[in-house]
């Protein structure tokens, strides 16, 4: 794609866009449904299926970097993806439910559930930040051990966010007074007029279009980056990052609105989780010790992903009431702190 004039790349780039954007809604309906009709339970159906479905783009272009020795892109769109996607909550707050006396997000998803899953995200990105000091000398079978406990860490965290999804020793097992009303799994029970073929034949279909437009992310993100003279890392973790994440706003709309609060969260937080198990598939395909490569870039937007990450854990265990320019006040402070630390970033990679 590199022959290509840049107005042609930036087209062909915005239509990926849009199929991931419009897979990604299909792709959260059709998972509703086969986990219902499956009866995966909340951590199969929500933290797995909809976590690995909604990070497919991520995970092509993954492939397609790690196949094609650019290690950098795919480490900064993982890295920079969980810092944007912690965002994304920020939109589902302002966009989601709108109108005077509706409280802001983390207060209607309020859950111990939830704050378990953000726990999770910051002790695999604490993995992450150990694996990048690690001497790049570690293979053993095409693994070293970063990326092999990083994948642990992540299969722990489900057993543990299955347990607490049916059994904590708190009051209402760990669920809020005045909370959303879905509480065991974050789903609800709903009555699904698909059946469950077209369910599996949409969720493919929908799979394979967020694959294929995940690698014409890649290349056309690659050429205009390179057109535009921005680094591998920096386009990454912002524009490569943004379009990545089209699924989780699209996915996270339509559960706010719904009224799925828990839902909403809970698919950021598990896929957060899910990305920097990707840098195990990287590895394999590479040959490399892929954390050991990151760069200071990289080890920042990893700190700044756990830091904003933080910051909802905090907000959903005292959950604010007051708004501040439409969002919650944890939103606000997640969006300043991710403003500077874009900023931060270009000073950072320059």
């Amino acid at each position: 794609m590199d022959a290509l004039p840049l107005w042609l790349l930036v087209v062909i780039f915005a239509g990926a866009s849009a199929v991931v954007w419009v897979a990604g809604i299909q792709l959260s309906k059709t998972t509703d449904v086969i986990d219902a009709r499956f009866k995966l339970g909340s951590a199969l159906g929500g933290l797995i299926v909809l976590a690995v479905a909604t990070n497919l783009p991520e995970l092509a272009i993954t492939v397609s970097a790690a196949l094609s020795g650019n290690l950098d892109v795919a480490v900064g769109n993982i890295l920079g993806g969980i810092a944007l996607q912690t965002v994304v909550l920020v939109i589902l707050d302002v966009f989601g439910r709108r109108g005077q006396g509706v409280k802001p997000l983390t207060y209607r998803a309020a859950s111990l559930t939830l704050v378990l899953e953000g726990i999770v995200v910051v002790a695999v990105l604490a993995v992450v930040l150990a694996g990048s000091q690690l001497p790049p000398g570690l293979e053993v079978f095409r693994l070293t051990p970063d990326v092999v406990l990083i994948a642990v860490l992540w299969i722990v965290g489900l057993l543990l966010v299955q347990r607490a999804g049916t059994r904590l020793p708190w009051h209402e097992d760990g669920s809020a007074p005045d909370a959303s009303p879905h509480r065991k799994g974050h789903r609800g029970r709903k009555q699904h007029p698909m059946s469950t073929r077209r369910a599996v034949i949409v969720f493919l279909v929908s799979a394979v279009a967020t694959l294929g437009a995940g690698v014409v992310l890649e290349r056309a993100g690659d050429a205009v980056s390179s057109e535009l003279g921005l680094s591998g890392v920096l386009f990454g973790a912002t524009v490569l990052a943004l379009a990545t994440s089209l699924p989780e706003i699209s996915t996270g709309l339509q559960a706010v609105r719904q009224g799925d609060d828990n839902l909403a969260v809970s698919d950021i937080f598990g896929g957060n989780a899910f990305l920097p198990v990707l840098f195990l598939i990287a590895t394999l395909l590479s040959g490399k010790a892929v954390l050991p490569q990151a760069n200071a870039s990289d080890i920042y937007l990893t700190a700044l992903a756990a830091l904003l990450t933080l910051v909802y854990v905090v907000g959903l265990l005292f959950r604010p009431q007051r708004r501040l320019a439409g969002m919650g006040v944890d939103s606000f402070i997640v969006l300043i702190l991710y403003a500077l630390g874009v900023a931060g970033l270009f000073a950072v990679a320059a």
